[in-house]
């Protein structure tokens, strides 16, 4: 009997398989965590937006530099020292640059699912943008210093080390 491997929309080159079959760390099943660089203002700027849209409190976060988004780095075999995209980690499955963002955009409401429509456009297109903006992100927004606390979830308990930077 065949090995058969569950498909994914996404192309291989963007959506990095974890083939030890090892759930990832923190996470339930069905749990999705977005990993990004907490020392990014931008970034943070991003993700406020994001924890408003998410109402239903679908999607988990952890800075890049914490303790538990070291450990999703380690699983994901992504690096954790120049960490300079964003991972979108969900079934298993770990999403980088604009198909982790077209992946989260998902997980929202109306309006901001519409913006799914992005992934219409030329990977190379998104990429090359996202890119860009992530090679000048310090320059053109700044650079927080190590250790400042990601912006404030509410009530929620969305991050998966309590908020820790």
């Amino acid at each position: 009997m065949q090995n058969v491997k569950p498909k994914s929309s996404a192309p291989l080159l963007y959506v990095i398989r974890n083939e030890r079959l090892t759930p990832p760390p923190h996470l339930l099943a069905g749990e999705r965590v977005m990993l990004f660089d907490g020392e990014c203002v931008l970034c943070q700027r991003l993700i406020r937006v994001l924890i408003r849209a998410d109402r239903a409190k679908k999607i988990h976060l952890a800075t890049a530099q914490s303790p538990a988004g070291q450990d999703l780095l380690r699983w994901a075999g992504l690096p954790t020292d120049n960490f300079n995209t964003i991972a979108y980690i969900a079934n298993g499955e770990v999403s980088v640059r604009s198909q982790a963002f077209i992946a989260a955009l998902g997980q929202l409401g109306w309006p901001w699912r519409a913006l799914k429509i992005l992934r219409f456009f030329p990977r190379a297109l998104r990429d090359g943008v996202y890119n860009g903006i992530a090679r000048n992100r310090y320059r053109w927004f700044g650079k927080l210093p190590a250790g400042t606390p990601p912006p404030h979830d509410g009530q929620g308990r969305r991050y998966l080390d309590g908020g820790q930077g």
